[in-house]
């Protein structure tokens, strides 16, 4: 019997090469490379519907209207606003998380409400058709109108889509489809590939909304080639801990919205309620104030959020001092260390450093460094900063502090929730006053602390 022949593919960003080498030479990825066996796939396109095979005429972009895509919302407003608004008919929308997270629960509620208005369709291939009703009874949903198949095999799922003609279809997982067309096992980056082509040409010819459901690595990313997230038109990731009660669902791309989206939810026995106001659950409710704590504002998408800011400086007894930081990156923060060392004459080489940003949120922009800066310096004064202060701003490797953008919504955002002193770049001041608001701009680092020290005496004891 002739040996199959292989070749290898990456997982990354899915290139192919002929053996097996430590390194991607498409994407410089290391240890991405599996071997998979050589398809002989014929013309996938050919059958009906024609979909990408069809020639597609060319047009002046100038002739063409421009047509916003209307929306339709799932009645769950924080996944509506992660999506941009809602979902779009023929979209094609990604969505993973570690397990246990809550992924399918939120979509069989978001399919659940769908139901009531237009025809939808939920093919499982990670559960039965019973353990999916058990958990609609557990959660309480009215899922009388609800469709599902139990089916991980693609011609079988395509022949459903063509019969049927549901307008919302949910597929539980991508990674458990597979396709006669290819002999490798389900999940492998072939048949992942292969399934989320198929499924994308159907979704684009037939104005199907599509919602897949993708497994994470170890790592925290989407497996599967990386090819996945570029042939989709929304990217969600659910984040957050699976021992927490809250659940952060983030949009990584999207093409009819805003990227960097934020939806927060609560998971509760009736399933995913989203939460409202979701600054204060990233804010401690302190009696007093403590120091190394300082508040700042800081911006997801189109949301404000205030997010608490703590640091914990104690002297170290080790040769290494230790530098720990959660929800923020490490690296950032020694070189803040080393700003305020050089620009403000206040050194830590003999202090561990521990920084925590309350609620398990990830803060990835810059506008945190003046926040995280002054709860190092409240920590090692050990005193709190001024009770209702925010802040926010950039600092510089030559200790100036950068204008944030979105300024004006931070600080009204700052002013809706209570707070009456703001310490910001003075870039972002307001031209107009914001009522119950103390506007402190500031340029440089040694300039903030040198403020906050003059609040202080200001405020009686």
């Amino acid at each position: 019997m002739a040996k199959a022949k292989t070749n290898y593919t990456c997982t990354e960003c899915g290139g192919i090469v002929n053996k097996w080498a430590g390194q991607c030479p498409a994407c410089g990825q290391w240890n991405t490379l599996v071997e998979t066996i050589v398809e002989s796939v014929g013309n996938r396109f050919s059958t009906k519907p024609q979909g990408l095979a069809q020639s597609a005429p060319v047009l002046n972009l100038a002739e063409i209207e421009a047509l916003d895509m209307p929306r339709f919302g799932t009645d769950i407003d924080e996944f509506d606003r992660v999506l941009g608004g809602g979902l779009v008919a023929g979209g094609v929308v990604l969505i993973g998380g570690d397990p246990g997270i809550g992924k399918s629960t939120l979509l069989l509620q978001a399919l659940a409400n769908l139901a009531q208005k237009k025809k939808v369709l939920y093919v499982s291939g990670e559960e039965s058709g019973a353990q999916i009703a058990l958990r609609a009874k557990r959660l309480s949903l009215d899922a009388k109108d609800l469709q599902l198949q139990a089916e991980i095999q693609l011609e079988k799922i395509l022949n459903t889509l063509a019969e049927h003609k549901p307008q919302v279809v949910v597929i539980d997982s991508i990674q458990t489809m597979y396709s006669d067309a290819l002999s490798s096992a389900p999940g492998s980056v072939a048949q992942v590939r292969e399934c989320a082509a198929q499924l994308t040409r159907v979704a684009k010819t037939m104005d199907i909304t599509m919602i897949l459901v993708g497994h994470v690595t170890k790592e925290g990313a989407l497996a599967g080639p990386r090819v996945l997230e570029h042939i989709v038109d929304t990217v969600l990731y659910f984040e957050g801990d699976t021992h927490s009660s809250f659940r952060l669902v983030r949009a990584i791309k999207n093409r009819f919205g805003a990227v960097n989206e934020l939806g927060v939810f609560a998971m509760t026995e009736k399933g995913l309620k989203g939460v409202s106001n979701p600054s204060a659950l990233f804010l401690s409710q302190h009696d007093t104030q403590v120091a190394g704590s300082c508040v700042m504002v800081t911006q997801e998408g189109t949301r404000p959020l205030l997010v608490e800011i703590q640091a914990l400086v104690d002297s170290s007894h080790a040769p290494n001092a230790r530098r720990l930081s959660v929800g923020l990156e490490q690296n950032r923060l020694a070189m803040l260390l080393a700003v305020l060392h050089r620009h403000a004459g206040v050194a830590a080489f003999d202090q561990d450093v521990f920084i925590n940003a309350v609620g398990g949120v990830k803060i990835a922009e810059p506008a945190a460094d003046l926040a995280v800066l002054l709860a190092i310096n409240s920590s090692m004064r050990n005193k709190p900063l001024p009770r209702g202060l925010v802040v926010f701003g950039e600092v510089g490797l030559a200790g100036e502090i950068r204008p944030a953008p979105r300024g004006q919504e931070r600080l009204r955002e700052a002013a809706k929730l209570g707070f009456s002193i703001a310490m910001i770049p003075k870039s972002n001041a307001p031209k107009q006053k914001i009522e119950g608001l103390t506007i402190i701009g500031v340029d440089r680092i040694e300039e903030a602390l040198s403020r906050i020290r003059d609040v202080d005496s200001e405020i009686p004891d």
